[in-house]
């Protein structure tokens, strides 16, 4: 596995209504579904509020890290939606309306016999030389600039824009996993889960515990971009199941034999 079979992403969530908990996001978990079945790498999320330096920053942090940018809200009409400007002075670029963005609102607003106000027009404003994502929702696009992909915050608008931008996409190997179920809690399977994972460095072992009636139990989740260090580290983990599960009915039958 080389560092070229692996596409990575961040995700910018801006908002003060996500920070104070007036709207629950929506997006993170969709953008996430789609980018794993494209087979790339979801990294990192922030969600920022609506001020224009701190957007800046975090949005230069992680473009500069990641192949992949998305960015969702702020795009919008009113004067707090600021993703623009913010996006324009990351990369150094002055924000216009875009003519193509103009005629699309304009003839939009036009054919609903509703005022093409100044407010509108703010969702025509982009960084110069931005490439489109198409909206057929709600019109107003979104746009792609060097490697971040802006987009409206509602969450119709938003998958249908991931919709349009997933076959532009560089992909990467795709991640397989295995589940395994283990009827032990992580108490039991801690410290020798975490040999598996030292000693099967290509793959990434999660453990979820569960918590049915009186008992724990726990699903194992190896995941790698080969099949074969995943058969690896999951017939290790099967092992070590087998050892606790003999281990505790060897202490069993010495309690009832003392």
């Amino acid at each position: 596995m080389t560092s070229e079979t692996i596409v990575t992403a961040a995700m910018l969530a801006i908002g003060d209504e996500l920070l104070s908990g007036r709207t629950k996001d929506k997006n993170i978990g969709h953008l996430a579904d789609m980018l794993t079945l494209s087979a790339i790498d979801l990294k990192e999320v922030r969600i920022v509020g609506d001020e224009e330096d701190e957007i800046v920053a975090a949005l230069n942090a992680l473009r500069s890290k990641y192949d992949y940018v998305f960015t969702s809200g702020g795009i919008g009409p009113t004067h707090d939606d600021i993703t623009a400007d913010a996006v324009s002075k990351a990369f150094g670029l002055a924000c216009e309306y875009n003519a193509e963005a103009m005629t699309l609102l304009g003839d939009m607003y036009a054919r609903r016999e509703v005022e093409f106000t100044d407010a509108r027009k703010r969702m025509a404003r982009m960084p110069v030389g931005s490439r489109h994502i198409p909206n057929p929702v709600s019109t107003a696009p979104g746009f792609v600039i060097g490697n971040v992909h802006v987009m409206a915050g509602v969450p119709q608008v938003f998958q249908a824009m991931v919709d349009a931008v997933i076959p532009t996409l560089r992909t990467g190997q795709a991640v397989i996993s295995l589940a395994i179920a283990c009827p032990y809690g992580e108490g039991d399977i801690g410290t020798p889960l975490a040999a598996i994972q030292k000693a099967h460095p290509q793959t990434s072992i999660g453990s979820y515990p569960r918590y049915v009636g009186q008992s724990f139990s726990t699903e194992i989740v190896v995941r790698g971009r080969s099949q074969d260090v995943v058969d690896a580290a999951g017939a290790e983990v099967r092992a070590m199941i087998e050892t606790i599960r003999e281990a505790k009915e060897t202490a069993v039958n010495r309690s009832a034999e003392a």
